[in-house]
């Protein structure tokens, strides 16, 4: 037994570093404690001017002769955690329970072994704040990750933010716990991290479930698993067919900039009350943005009505800059408040489903921002990323790189994929700036950069992770779409990883996104010298599953935005931007384009601003709105043009060579129903009377789409309905269509019928 003067240094001691955080094992000292065939009970209250102890029903004073702020007593027995804390600070009494008489542990061997080794795919069921109960208490269970750590405290309203009230139990694994009852859902926290050196960092829970609006950085107490979902033949739906055999449309859109409500317009909760708006940043005078009910409301019909199968949304995890289009991720494991609560954003996703409506969110898995709050530097030390800035830093962006090759850094991100999936039934993610993480040299001058150990500038550590991401993504939900934004030519992207490929299913084709809009920027009479922009696509199409898309990124910083990319006077500008349009939903490949395409926006996009809705009330607008509402009609009524999107069958060149009228005609084909079309463009303003092209089949061949038409703002010329073939060999084919062919058109024909039923 200790003498009562070595008792009272080692008690003045733990106590100097508990007020100094500089403790990791409070659970050693506070709460019950073994003394001989007693117990002696500890509370930790710093400043108190008493404190005492409620057990049994009886109140039992507290003595702190060891140190102000440890207040004991001797008791016969273990009391458990079944006693009370009755405080006196400042004239202020309150009651409470002891937080270090909760002392089973949340984190168990099995848990640990999974994460340490990269595995935990539920992990954030453990690490964070959890409402829960112990030995019928509520409260919070806090856990953290932070190895490095000198100590960590919970900070937050239960304490007025004095990282001294709460400090947390370290664990095996560098993994820190706290139960601390009687903490709710709402309450603000944010661990505060001592490092060895003695630096103090205030961060945000990098697993919290919701924080707060920028520009403030809390993270707030949150529940899960409370929402009442009504889509579960949805997913079982999506799981269990093959979603890359379906039409796939997507509308692309950034929810802070599709439309802004009224500042004076009340926002209107989950529960239908009405309440303060969220700060507006630099949005318009008058505005604000709309809430996730509000966009359920309006959003939802709208696409809806265009007829698109999937929202793609730009990253809407919490992040501090609305500049950063949410590119810049602090709070991987909440949707942003911004918009309003978790719950919210659970019921626009599941109206999407019950409205037909896939939603694909944008992941950012391939860096980080240096904000204090974040991960960067997070304990300390270079736990998320790579201490070396020639791995760990793209310099360009001001942002950090993920240390993949650290297991628990992986498992974070891996689970995180896996939490938006389970937690908010998203169908999608599209993982932004593959090659970013690919290639160790990316946007980094020579010198700048660390080859791998054969002496390349593949990074094998990001390679595994993505395999491992999209392995356990399909492991989980086989009906998901994984898109890459891969601007390389890196073999496998869309391979399966048994295969040695990435794992993707879909990827972006960057490649024709860039020849085809350089095509139509040039004027139409040198087109003929750029035939290869439009053919070229095919050479490469079967050897990924591509997904075209006309993304955010290529109508912003002064790219224009794709109307006003074309050359010529306003009814080219028009007629240019329908034929591309045009193009695009009849090449082989799923769909995407940024909003405001669909109805010809003009101003570059402006994340502070919203679309020109007021652009529909003028008819060519309106026009190329209803020109896109028809094609998606038409790429979902027609298998040719989605079945086959990744077989060979499944396109036909009729002719590529007629670059001297910048004319191309191809088939689009499925085997199962053995239909094909015909489709004829022309990417010059002059139009052809009498042009002929080879068809495989005799018979009438009906016109069932024309760009040219006058519901979309054409000159209406057409075929009446359709042609009949004749025989005149052309292209390689006995029979032939004399088709009249508008400027700047694409038209598509269908096979009906032979030409004795005709007659």
């Amino acid at each position: 037994m200790m003498s009562t003067s070595t008792n009272f240094d080692w008690m003045a001691k733990e106590g100097r570093n508990l007020a100094e955080c500089k403790h990791d094992n409070p659970f050693g000292i506070l709460g019950p404690q073994p003394l001989n065939k007693e117990w002696i009970i500890r509370i930790w209250m710093p400043e108190a001017d008493s404190v005492s102890l409620i057990l049994e029903n009886k109140e039992l004073s507290l003595t702190n002769q060891n140190h102000p702020w440890i207040f004991e007593t001797v008791v016969t027995k273990n009391p458990g955690n079944n006693y009370k804390v009755k405080v006196n600070r400042g004239k202020i009494e309150h009651v409470q329970y002891d937080p270090w008489s909760f002392r089973q542990e949340w984190m168990g061997e099995i848990d640990r072994h999974l994460f340490a080794e990269g595995n935990h795919h539920h992990i954030w069921e453990k690490m964070g704040a959890h409402l829960v109960e112990q030995d019928s208490k509520s409260g919070v269970m806090f856990c953290l990750w932070a190895p490095n750590a000198r100590s960590v405290s919970v900070i937050g309203e239960m304490n007025s933010w004095d990282g001294r009230h709460h400090p947390m139990q370290k664990r095996l694994g560098g993994i820190w716990e706290l139960f601390i009852p009687g903490v709710e859902e709402g309450n603000l926290y944010k661990f505060e991290i001592r490092s060895n050196e003695g630096h103090c960092y205030e961060k945000a829970d990098p697993y919290g479930f919701r924080h707060e609006v920028r520009p403030l950085q809390s993270s707030i107490v949150s529940q899960i698993n409370n929402f009442n979902w009504t889509d579960k033949k949805w997913i079982n739906d999506r799981d269990s067919s093959d979603q890359l055999n379906k039409p796939i449309s997507v509308y692309e859109m950034h929810l802070g900039s599709w439309m802004h409500s009224s500042s004076e317009e009340p926002y209107i909760d989950e529960n239908n009350n009405a309440r303060s708006p969220v700060p507006a940043a630099d949005l318009k005078p008058g505005t604000r943005l709309l809430t996730y009910p509000e966009l359920t409301k309006k959003l939802i019909p709208y696409v809806k009505e265009r007829g698109f199968t999937h929202i793609e949304l730009m990253p809407i995890s919490e992040h501090p800059f609305d500049g950063s289009w949410g590119y810049q991720v602090t709070g991987w494991y909440a949707p942003t408040t911004r918009y309003g609560s978790p719950n919210e954003f659970r019921a626009f996703i599941d109206k999407c489903h019950e409205e037909g409506i896939g939603v694909i969110l944008d992941w950012v898995p391939g860096h980080f921002p240096k904000d204090s709050h974040g991960l960067a530097y997070f304990d300390g030390s270079h736990l998320y990323e790579h201490s070396d800035p020639r791995i760990g830093e793209h310099k360009e962006w001001g942002t950090l790189i993920f240390n993949y090759s650290r297991n628990e850094v992986r498992n974070f991100l891996v689970a995180n994929l896996i939490y938006w999936f389970e937690q908010f039934h998203i169908d999608g993610i599209r993982v932004d700036a593959v090659a970013s993480m690919l290639y160790k040299d990316y946007l980094r001058p020579e010198g700048e950069w660390i080859p791998n150990e054969n002496g390349g500038n593949e990074n094998f550590e990001a390679v595994k992770f993505l395999q491992q991401a999209n392995h356990v993504l399909f492991e989980h939900y086989p009906g998901a779409l994984s898109i890459a934004e891969e601007s390389t030519t890196w073999p496998g992207v869309t391979k399966p990883t048994s295969s040695n490929g990435l794992g993707f299913n879909l990827k972006w084709n960057m490649g024709w996104m860039h020849d085809m809009l350089d095509y139509f920027e040039i004027d139409p009479w040198f087109r003929q010298f750029h035939q290869n922009n439009v053919t070229f696509s095919i050479c490469y199409n079967y050897t990924e599953n591509f997904m075209l898309a006309l993304s955010h990124d290529e109508v912003v910083h002064g790219k224009s935005h794709l109307l006003h990319k074309m050359p010529g006077d306003d009814w080219r500008k028009y007629a240019n931007t329908r034929s591309l349009l045009s193009y695009m939903w009849t090449h082989p490949g799923k769909k995407t384009i940024f909003m405001g395409m669909e109805f010809g926006q003009r101003q570059e996009w402006n994340v502070w601003d919203d679309l020109q809705w007021d652009l529909l009330d003028y008819q060519p607008h309106k026009g190329i709105q209803k020109l896109i509402d028809d094609l998606n009609v038409l790429y979902k009524s027609q298998p040719a043009l989605w079945k086959g999107d990744f077989d060979e069958y499944g396109f036909q060149w009729i002719d590529c060579k007629d670059n001297k009228n910048s004319v191309i005609s191809f088939m689009r084909r499925e085997k199962e129903g053995g239909e094909w079309l015909v489709i004829v463009a022309n990417f010059t303003p002059e139009s052809h009377p009498n042009y002929r092209i080879g068809v495989p089949v005799e018979g009438f061949y009906k016109e069932i789409f024309n760009s040219d038409a006058k519901k979309y703002g054409g000159s209406n010329m057409g075929n009446m309905g359709g042609k009949i073939t004749e025989k005149w060999n052309i292209h390689d084919y006995e029979n032939s269509l004399d088709i009249s062919l508008p400027a700047l058109s694409v038209l598509v024909f269908k096979y009906e019928e032979k030409i004795t039923q005709k007659k």
